[in-house]
């Protein structure tokens, strides 16, 4: 995890907007640079580095020998770099798998490069040679990325939203804040700098759509005629893959099928690699929670060094602000779901030498994995559900992984939101992907069947949400909340919401408590968050699993 900020045509002052780029410092700890290019006015690069790959040259703004011009600044791994030296025939200056993105800008231009990269990114290229920006987000937005642009040529790029706030245009006027939005995932967009550094945008490209199969060159999986295998095949790769670092990998385990199956294989793949150490795994929960119980299970099972953390309802419930405040949304699941991912981050950061976090986020996207998917009117319904959730997954799932991981300077990978996986496993005919004989993500369960990599009931364990798992029996997280909140917020207050909220009215008063805290750090933001995630097809009012019928049966 790094974070980048970049700025160019402000004719404020720019050492006081240059101040912005601390708000994220939490996303690398390890080192910073900001730097102005002299020719180029009121413009500059800011970077704070997580060392995953490379600590010797790996510092940004990063320059080549062979292209000086230009500059790079970036967040996010690309596996496949190495490979792409031997088939485009560059040499890299460093061993950092960003540098292949200048050498492909260089051969075949700024869509040439997005298309070849096998990683997650979002990059700021800057060709001073020609006067020209570019910025580009991988295809689910697992990296996070904001901009914003005016018809005067500001424009500023971050990591984190919270990096664009209160700059000011010029000496005279503020940004409007509305302006600043969330980069669009597998897109590109080029801006030509003028005299005066200002950017404008003359080009917009969608370089790679979700589903789409890739076009780079990276590590071979061959397929064959046995889906099951396939799917072995494509999620073992995804996951040995995402080993690529020189510093501790450890795995996120709540002891669900998504988790296990990625634990299991780190385990597996890091062991052919010649890893020296233990796996070191890390779950989170109340007292009595069904998650700590399962993943000491499969820990046990794979041998891992096994980590718990039990937090009271206490300690939650006073996370929740600064939980907000990190994930910039007010969406009531993710903010459920993100406290105790923030509270496993903060321990793993503080109890272990883990930088490096491997987590299960994506499958119940693209496997059909909610339980709301048993009540699908039709397989074709479903597969349009499943790809709706994939194209907003980096606004909800992936920005809480994301987020609460980089709160403290950890860098998450996500194997299922891998491209070769993902885009072969959406092709598969929809009535194959549904639930079956009860069971929601049948076939990725049946794929790994009687392959002996994690308990069978683990692998045959139903669908809980991290929100939920995270709970006791008897005592529910989302109910831990609720029962704090009702007393803070009165019924009259709730009423009146709608006025003060046009948009994404709060419907309850954990709604109205979690919007209040965003709009205290994020003031007439809320229109960040498209609506709030529910399950489909169901009669419910409050998103937890729990409240749903097939979860009870």
């Amino acid at each position: 995890m790094c974070g980048i900020w970049a700025i160019f045509g402000s004719d404020g002052d720019i050492s006081f907007q240059c101040n912005s780029v601390h708000k994220i410092a939490h996303r690398g700890p390890d080192a910073f640079r900001i730097e102005s290019i002299h020719h180029f006015q009121n413009s500059c690069l800011g970077f704070h580095r997580l060392a995953i790959v490379d600590d010797l040259c790996g510092m940004q703004p990063m320059r080549t020998f062979q292209h000086p011009y230009v500059y790079l600044i970036y967040n996010g791994e690309i596996f496949n770099f190495k490979e792409l030296q031997k088939t485009f025939g560059f040499k890299q200056d460093t061993e950092c798998d960003g540098e292949a993105i200048i050498h492909l800008y260089a051969k075949g231009g700024i869509e040439f490069a997005a298309q070849n990269l096998d990683g997650v990114f979002f990059f700021c290229l800057w060709d001073t040679a020609n006067r020209k920006v570019f910025i580009g987000r991988d295809t689910f937005g697992v990296r996070p990325g904001f901009r914003v642009s005016t018809e005067t040529g500001f424009m500023a790029v971050c990591s984190e939203a919270k990096g664009l706030i209160n700059l000011s245009i010029n000496q005279s006027a503020a940004m409007p804040t509305s302006q600043v939005e969330q980069f669009p995932p597998g897109n590109v967009e080029t801006y030509s700098l003028d005299a005066q550094g200002r950017a404008f945008l003359t080009e917009k490209t969608c370089f790679h759509k979700i589903g789409e199969p890739p076009m780079y060159t990276t590590f071979p999986v061959e397929i064959g005629s046995d889906i099951k295998k396939n799917i072995r095949d494509l999620l073992t790769m995804a996951v040995r893959k995402r080993l690529m670092a020189d510093v501790r990998v450890g795995c996120l385990l709540s002891g669900g099928l998504d988790s296990s199956l990625v634990t299991a294989l780190v385990v597996q793949e890091s062991k052919k690699l010649g890893v020296d150490y233990k796996i070191q795994t890390f779950s989170i929960g109340m007292e009595g929670s069904t998650d700590l119980e399962h993943a000491r299970k499969v820990a046990k099972f794979l041998d891992t060094d096994h980590h718990e953390l039990v937090f009271t309802p206490e300690e939650g419930v006073e996370a929740v602000e600064n939980v907000i405040y990190h994930l910039e949304s007010y969406d009531i699941t993710t903010v459920r779901a993100s406290v105790g991912m923030y509270l496993i981050s903060k321990y793993i950061k503080e109890k272990s030498n883990s930088t490096v976090i491997l987590s299960g986020e994506g499958s119940d996207e693209i496997a059909m994995g909610y339980i709301y998917f048993h009540k699908a009117p039709s397989a074709e319904e479903a597969d349009e559900e499943s790809r709706r959730l994939c194209r907003d997954l980096y606004m909800y799932d992936v920005l809480r992984s994301d987020r609460t991981t980089a709160a403290w300077g950890l860098e998450v990978r996500v194997p299922f939101l891998d491209h070769r996986f993902s885009s072969y496993y959406m092709s598969l005919p929809a009535d194959v992907k549904m639930p079956q004989d009860g069971v929601e993500k049948h076939l990725l369960r049946s794929a790994f069947a009687g392959e002996g990599l994690i308990p069978d009931e683990v692998l045959w364990r139903p669908k809980e949400a991290f929100s939920d798992g995270v709970s006791s029996v008897t005592l529910s997280w989302y109910e831990v909340l609720q029962t704090h909140i009702d007393s803070r917020i009165n019924d009259s207050e709730l009423e009146e919401a709608a006025k003060t909220f046009s948009h994404n009215p709060p419907h309850s008063k954990e709604a109205l408590y979690y919007r209040r805290m965003f709009e205290k750090h994020y003031p007439g933001m809320g229109r960040w968050l498209p609506y709030y995630w529910m399950p489909k097809w169901s009669k419910t009012n409050d998103p937890s699993a729990r409240t749903l019928k097939h979860y009870k049966q």
